[in-house]
């Protein structure tokens, strides 16, 4: 089940954001599709080490539950409030959707070329705690069709 969430992330996620129109509008949320393949290359760099946390924000009677979530086939729901980003999205960095999901495609290599060279390397996720591959796959499989469904995707 995992190598089928990294075969995709690997090999069907961007080919599937290229095919959303750049001006398609979200169904909920603020971001745009720019500022949210931007949010996901955000989320590669956590799980992947590039961007280091050292606190987990997740009080501990709670971070359990949190856990029990990620390891479970439920979705995110819609409108799913992240305490790390702030109310309003954050400006797009990339100049066009294009070069965002560039971007993002050399996250996904990097964040899988990490733990091929370590594969018991652990990452901390701010809310999450610290994951491996195969939890950080998890997240980012969950994450990844939470965002495609927000812009009409359903079902990949």
């Amino acid at each position: 089940m995992i190598q089928q969430k990294a075969d995709f992330l690997k090999n069907q996620f961007i080919p599937l954001l290229k095919q959303i129109p750049a001006e398609t509008q979200p169904k909920w949320g603020k971001m745009t599709l720019q500022q949210m393949i931007e949010h996901f290359a955000d989320s590669m760099r956590i799980a992947s080490g590039k961007t280091v946390y050292t606190d987990i924000i997740t009080p501990p009677e709670t971070l359990q539950r949190m856990r029990d979530f990620l390891a479970s086939e439920k979705p995110f729901r819609e409108n799913t409030v992240n305490p790390m980003l702030p109310e309003v999205p954050a400006p797009v960095k990339n100049p066009s959707v294009e070069e965002a999901i560039q971007e993002l495609s050399q996250e996904v290599d990097f964040f899988f070329d990490v733990f091929e060279k370590n594969d018991l390397q652990v990452t901390r996720n701010p809310l999450f705690g610290d994951l491996n591959f195969e939890q950080n796959v998890q997240l980012l499989h969950k994450h990844a069709l939470h965002h495609l469904r927000q812009f009409g995707v359903e079902n990949p």
